[in-house]
């Protein structure tokens, strides 16, 4: 527990203080709506419904104006790659964006839904004022605004009124639908199911949040709530007057209440990260003009293929990523990718997996037979936005670095891998990473063929130079048929692995976590251990506990900080 708060200090503090913000909103605006003189008249009708929901509307003001910085990707990279105070801690603190983008969320459907149940509440209780029953203070607040001269408090103007037919009518009401409706569309295709059964539905629904933001810009231009005026303050005291609403006609000292709404507000919290975010589109678009020529197309083994690029001014850093975009497949759609190439070479590489309706319509627009090449100037045009930093960059601020990949997850690690062999062939250079540890946990046996050759490269290169120490690598296959099987078994003898070529042999099964953490805290036992992960979500929370397993309560022991990447 203890290692676990050491390691996610900063993540703790940052949550706490979104709550502790949060909390002091609603209670600060709470208590202002229930003790505000101008709202006297108006409690007295609305009761703390009126309090309830003007204080979920300030927490969601708010949580408006956070949703979008989460997804600035390029305002993450810029605060990544030019400032220093942005590493360490700090980093996996923008590595976790989406996680902050989700919770986020989350503040902004509890404070949505407390604020439509309170003002359902405010719709009877101005219905109900209009009523037969309703009597004294409540009545006389009611009737106001049907003489000259008089300003109403209550929006409800007769108790024949239908409500409903109220709820879409008013600016108030149809804004309050769509801003539900968009909301709750936005909440259930986000959900991981819908994600990852159909990313076209969640990438298309989430872009509701347009009409969402526009919505909520006028919402308030409604103001359906209404206070008394300041003018009217200075001549009407409520305190005294509520008394005495038999002689407001007629009593100097209480001449009767004006009233007016209150000024929307939400455009003032959300209008600057709405700008920032335009700004962040308007990158986008001019990158999606940019010309990206593709001078190479190869298929590999288990529906894989790998893209070759070039861009001008395209600059990147090892594990980065890239969105893409193919007009020809859809106009709007943008994809997250790993770069698979390094920094060091002419081109950006990324190699994509046949694995969903528009991953499988690239694919065929894309494709290659066996390792044939397309003529590039047949292939459909392509547009890159990027690269975006992401986890594994930061690699090279550890001494020790362990990575591990599960199936396609191993495209960010390429990119490392092949940046670590050119950074090696350069003898000036002298990189603070000293050790990598690189697991693979993969099903096919095919998957390994693409990936191979880079590993026996950088093995041979490191053994040349009497540096093969620099990297340990375990490759593990949790998937083979019977013929397989044989295989290995009559050539298990061989000096290099049947399957991979290489002089590490592959082991069939599952890794050991337990010990193979162990003997990384054994090997170095008073340095700081990065670990960086690309795979599924049950895997990403066992390792994450294995760094907090093995990370020492003694800040100087060794101690194992959890990196996952993520889009």
């Amino acid at each position: 527990m203890g290692c676990w708060i050491l390691n996610e200090s900063l993540s703790i503090i940052l949550v706490l203080s979104w709550l502790g913000v949060n909390l002091y909103l609603f209670i600060d605006t709470f208590c202002w709506y229930e003790k505000e003189e101008s709202f006297l008249y108006t409690r007295v009708i609305l009761g703390s419904a009126l309090a309830w929901a003007r204080a979920s509307a300030v927490c969601l003001n708010f949580n408006c104006m956070l949703i979008l910085l989460p997804i600035s990707r390029n305002l993450i990279s810029f605060l990544r790659g030019t400032s220093t105070c942005c590493r360490g801690l700090w980093s996996r603190q923008l590595d976790k964006n989406l996680q902050f983008h989700k919770l986020v969320a989350y503040g902004i459907a509890v404070n949505a839904t407390i604020h439509v149940v309170a003002h359902l509440f405010n719709l009877e209780r101005y219905h109900w004022g209009q009523s037969p029953d309703a009597e004294g203070l409540t009545a006389a607040l009611s009737k106001l605004g049907s003489a000259p001269n008089e300003s109403y408090l209550n929006p409800i103007r007769t108790f024949s009124t239908n409500t409903t037919t109220e709820l879409i009518t008013t600016i108030a009401g149809v804004t309050g639908l769509v801003l539900s409706l968009a909301l709750i569309l936005i909440m259930t295709s986000s959900t991981e199911f819908i994600r990852q059964v159909s990313y076209e539905l969640f990438w298309y629904t989430h872009h509701v949040f347009i009409i969402f933001f526009i919505s909520l810009a006028v919402h308030g231009a409604g103001r359906i709530v209404r206070g008394q005026t300041p003018e009217s303050l200075s001549q009407h005291n409520a305190t005294f007057c509520r008394d005495h609403y038999a002689k407001w006609q007629a009593a100097a000292q209480c001449p009767v209440p004006q009233f007016s709404g209150k000024e929307p507000s939400a455009w003032k919290w959300v209008l600057g990260p709405v700008v920032l975010y335009v700004c962040e589109r308007i990158i986008r678009f001019w990158r999606f003009q940019q010309e990206v020529v593709i001078t190479k197309v190869v298929s590999h083994p288990s529906g894989v293929l790998e893209l070759h690029m070039k861009k001008r001014n395209f600059k990147m850093a090892p594990g980065q990523y890239i969105f893409l975009q193919c007009p020809s497949i859809s106009a709007l759609e943008w994809h997250p990718f790993t770069l698979t190439s390094a920094p060091e070479e002419d081109f950006f590489s990324v190699h994509i997996r046949a694995a969903g309706d528009w991953t499988g319509a690239f694919f065929k627009a894309y494709g290659a037979e066996g390792q044939a090449c397309k003529e590039p100037r047949s292939l459909p045009r392509l547009a890159v936005d990027g690269p975006f930093g992401a986890a594994i960059t930061d690699v090279f601020h550890y001494p020790v670095g362990v990575c591990i990949a599960a199936g396609i997850g191993v495209t960010p690690f390429a990119a490392l891998l092949k940046s670590i062999r050119y950074q090696c062939c350069e003898p000036q250079t002298k990189l603070k990473l000293s050790k990598v540890y690189f697991y693979w946990i993969c099903r096919d046996a095919r998957a390994f063929e693409w990936f191979a050759d880079l590993l026996l490269s950088l093995e041979t290169q490191m053994s040349e130079r009497g540096n093969a120490h620099f990297l340990s690598y375990h490759i593990f296959l949790t998937g083979w048929d019977e013929n397989q099987a044989i295989h290995i078994a009559l050539h298990w003898d061989e000096k290099t692995d049947v399957i991979t070529g290489l002089k590490q042999k592959t082991v069939y099964g599952r890794p050991n976590w337990n010990n193979e953490f162990r003997q990384i805290a054994y090997n170095h036992p008073s340095s700081s251990i990065g670990v960086f992960f690309c795979g599924p979500k049950a895997l990403s929370k066992t390792l994450q506990k294995m760094c907090r397993l093995y990370s020492s309560a003694d800040p100087r022991g060794v101690q194992f900080y959890y990196n996952k990447e993520s889009f």
